[in-house]
Formats: C-alpha cells, structure tokens, sequence
C-alpha cells in the first residue's frame, strides 16, 4: 500500500488445534439440537456391545462436552497449548498424542467405571499441560519447572480423588498428565 499501512490478514496458524476446537463446538451444538442423543451415541464413552459405535465413541469421547462452560474450560488451555506442541512437534505427532490419551482413557474408563460414560478434552488438556512443560528436556537434564508442574498437578488430582466429590473425572486427568510426561520423555528423547 502507498500509504506505509499494513493489511491485516487472519492466519489459520494451528490447524490442528484450532480444528479440534471447532469441531467440538459443533458436536456441543448438534447435541443441543438432538437434546443430547448424538453426544451419547458418538461423543461420550461408556462400557457397551463392541461396535463401529464403540470405536468411534473410544476416540471420538475427546470431542463431546457437557455444557458451553464445559467446553470453554477445556478449550481456553487447549487453544493456548496447542499452538505451540503443534510448532515443537508436527502436526501428525499431536494428532496421535491425542489418539493414544483417548484411546488410554476410554479404555480405562469402559473398564473401570462400567456405570460412568466419560466425555470432555480435560485429558488431553493436561498432557497438554505436561508435554509442554516437558518440552524442554534435554539429555541429563531435567526442568525443575516440569518437576513443580507435574506435582503439583498429580497432587491436586490425587487430593480431588481421595477429598473431593465431583463430576470431574479425575483418574482422566491424572491418565493425560502421565501420558504428556511419557510422550514428553520419549519425543525429546529421540532428539
């Protein structure tokens, strides 16, 4: 421009992560629509016959929420980590982050809690949590940030489970946290 101004342009700068985000939002507007049937048929994972269903619901359980609150806790830190996992560690190896911490819960969760359908990215939120805070690992080197991070973190879990009586699972959590530690250790490990 003559004029020395400069175009601002919009930059679909994480499309993985901003991808999810949306379509988690139109899953939470679908099951508004059908009063909630959707999310239970594909978006929350709950023991039941094995079945394409079971499968889509295994990893798809990542993609439901409850509420509109539901959905902004998890995707307010979802949208802040995961531009910056997906500059360190690509694309694909997000993606099969994700995979792994839905599959790992779902399972657990089918296993363990046969009476409890789990739904909500609060998992992959706190391997996010994690994996960033383990981004810094070098060979012989441990962050102390990640050490204070991690427990911290599982602390907090562990006390909600034993103290603490809410809707949250917590074993999800403290599933994401150890996973974001274990993909941190082995991502940074091959470097």
């Amino acid at each position: 421009m003559a004029d020395g101004r400069r175009k601002l342009a919009f930059t679909y700068n994480a499309p993985v992560t901003l991808t999810f985000a949306l379509v988690s939002l139109i899953v939470l507007v679908i099951g508004w629509i059908t009063k909630g049937r959707s999310t239970e048929l594909f978006f929350e994972v709950y023991r039941s016959k094995i079945s394409i269903f079971w499968f889509i619901r295994l990893f798809g359980h990542v993609l439901g929420h409850s509420s509109l609150s539901h959905y902004a806790s998890n995707m307010t830190l979802f949208l802040l980590l995961g531009p910056v996992l997906e500059e360190k560690y690509g694309k694909g190896t997000l993606v099969e982050a994700f995979a792994i911490v839905a599959v790992i819960s779902g399972l657990v969760n089918i296993i363990f809690f046969p009476d409890v359908a789990l739904l909500g990215a609060s998992g992959l939120v706190f391997m996010m949590i994690v994996l960033v805070s383990a981004s810094d690992l070098r060979q012989g080197e441990i962050p102390i940030s990640m050490i204070l991070v991690i427990l911290i973190y599982l602390g907090s879990e562990v006390w909600n489970m034993v103290a603490v009586q809410d809707s949250v699972s917590q074993l999800t959590h403290i599933i994401g946290g150890v996973s974001g530690a274990i993909i941190g250790g082995l991502l940074n490990s091959k470097k």
